[in-house]
């Protein structure tokens, strides 16, 4: 067995360049030249200007905790100002980084990390007890962290989760402070890619013991990445700044950089245009749909194919919902083919399953896009079974987003249309959208789910039990589960890929989720900037930018 897994990805080259604050905080004095005495020659060289990096991420972060972090807007922060044993290279591929040297045994189920000497940006040291610590205030139950099962794959990381171990019996032993012995449930093949994820990164232990919110704002925020964080205006703008404490600082060109928080696709847009942004659109917002076909034609847009998939989330704990019949009847009917054509319009694949194309398992789908007669039958086989004659009311709800607001007013369309119901609109702030997915107080939500490393499992597994934290449908099937637990024990490539059938199959007959395409990341970008990475999963990583002066 291969003991990496090699993710689908690339390195593209992005954007900008401006006259901005320096890192001390200081106003930079590039633009005044020294005074000179008379007579005397005029200055040979010009101060060199700080290098910093404008854009847009539409919304305000969820949190900047990488324990806590659980969507895309909260990840391209956590990631720039954070560090994990490893970090994915151009190739999505890891690499040492907080790691000087990995050792995995001949069983592949224990790996040694030994730290590199490295400090965090208020200068205490980073040490093998800041993993340990961190990872088991992950496992905490209390933390409610959402991404607590990307840790189940260390020893007893999931019975300490559902509190049926002690947080000591955890498979992470540290040896001294700089070493680390992690040993697994089972040989995992993604494990140094998993180290490279946030919810496996460190955090300063005697910080957070400190002050429970000291990642609520910028002053109290200690990280161990390639910029720190400078201030937070909340729903407003976040600068960060280049982290002189960090261990490859050399690696790190950027200065500062200066997210702003604009929902309006249109207005991010216009600002690029006007050259206040230097980045518009994925994996860090969004673009006018409208604006796509002009933008593909006179060249501009970047089209970026990646491991995501966009569905709707149904909530299948209460009122028609519950159940599956209608779920279904809802799904066959949208017409998925159209919504790619006509409004998303660059690429994107329609998806008649759970995963997106670079895992596909059933490449031809579950069911058939826009099978309204055999919808129209399910839905009143559905009605039939809860004893009501029509639907009642349902709401779809999104965060907003330009393209968010035209994909769910195309499939209210496409319901009335199809089955002949109504179903209302709701839009919501991305954070108080997501809260409401999470605690189940929605009917149909909307979301993305870019995966975390490029194997089904990734997929699957977020909807093995009802409490999951990002599963959101408060669905949860027996088998279904049993499938799951039979995959992580199987060596053999090919049944592995069958239990995920059977289980993807489960899933699909159930519909607790409407999959709609899988999706590509589009942006427009500034030519002054090279070295951005934004890979195969829809990750973006600054740590190398540097500008073009």
């Amino acid at each position: 067995m291969k003991k990496k897994v090699s993710l689908f990805a690339g390195l593209l080259l992005v954007v900008g360049t401006v006259l901005a604050a320096c890192s001390s905080g200081a106003q930079p004095s590039a633009s005044t030249p020294p005074k000179q005495e008379t007579g005397a020659p005029a200055a040979q060289t010009a101060e060199k200007k700080p290098q910093v990096f404008r854009a847009n991420l539409t919304s305000e972060p969820s949190t900047a905790d990488p324990g806590l972090a659980k969507d895309a807007t909260s990840g391209a922060i956590v990631r720039a100002t954070f560090d994990g044993l490893t970090r994915l290279d151009k190739d999505s591929k890891p690499m040492n980084s907080m790691a000087s040297d990995i050792k995995v045994s001949d069983d592949n189920r224990v790996y040694t990390f030994t730290l590199r000497d490295a400090k965090w940006s208020n200068g205490d040291p980073v040490t093998a007890q800041d993993f340990e610590f961190a990872w088991k205030r992950v496992l905490d139950p209390k933390l409610a962290a959402e991404y607590a099962y990307q840790l189940y794959y260390i020893k007893n990381a999931e019975k300490i989760h559902t509190s049926k171990a002690k947080p000591e019996e955890l498979g992470v032993k540290v040896l001294d402070d700089k070493t680390l012995q992690v040993t697994l449930e089972n040989p995992t093949p993604y494990f140094l890619e998993l180290t490279a994820f946030y919810t496996y990164y460190p955090v300063d232990k005697k910080i957070v013991e400190a002050n429970p919110k000291w990642a609520n704002e910028a002053a109290t925020h200690v990280s161990n990445g390639p910029f720190k964080m400078r201030s937070w205006e909340h729903k407003s703008k976040i600068v960060l700044e280049k982290n002189e404490n960090y261990w490859d600082k050399d690696a790190v060109k950027l200065d500062q950089i200066d997210f702003a928080m604009i929902e309006d696709d249109s207005t991010a847009l216009s600002m690029f245009e006007n050259g206040e942004l230097d980045w518009a659109g994925q994996p860090l917002g969004g673009l006018p749909t409208d604006a796509i076909p002009a933008l593909k034609e006179s060249g501009k847009l970047v089209v970026h194919p990646k491991a995501t998939m966009y569905w709707y989330k149904l909530n299948t704990t209460k009122g028609p919902l519950s159940n599956a019949k209608i779920r279904k009847a809802l799904s066959y009917a949208v017409d998925r083919k159209s919504i790619v054509d006509n409004i998303t319009q660059v690429g994107q694949v329609p998806t008649m399953g759970m995963l997106p194309q670079s895992m596909i398992i059933k490449s031809e789908g579950y069911f058939k896009d826009h099978d309204t007669e055999t919808a129209k039958q399910l839905l009143q086989e559905g009605l039939k079974e809860l004893g009501l004659t029509s639907l009642p009311p349902i709401t779809l709800s999104y965060n907003t987003t330009d393209r968010h607001k035209k994909i769910a007013e195309a499939v209210q369309d496409q319901w009335k249309k199809a089955l002949g119901i109504d179903v209302k609109l709701a839009n919501k702030e991305f954070k108080v959208h997501l809260e409401d997915l999470h605690s189940l107080n929605y009917d149909i939500g909307r979301l993305g789910w870019n995966a975390d490393f490029n194997d089904p499992i990734n997929y699957l597994e977020m909807f093995r039990d009802a409490k999951t934290g990002n599963n959101d449908t408060g669905w949860e099937d027996t088998r279904y589960k049993e499938l799951l637990q039979k995959s992580a024990l199987e060596s053999d490539p090919a049944k592995r890929t069958q239990l995920f059938a059977e289980a993807e199959q489960i899933f699909m007959d159930a519909m607790p989720v409407i999959p709609l395409f899988t999706d590509v990341d589009i942006w427009v970008q500034n030519d002054k900037v090279k070295g951005v990475q934004v890979d195969g999963l829809g990750f973006i990583d600054l740590k190398w930018a540097e500008m073009v002066q």
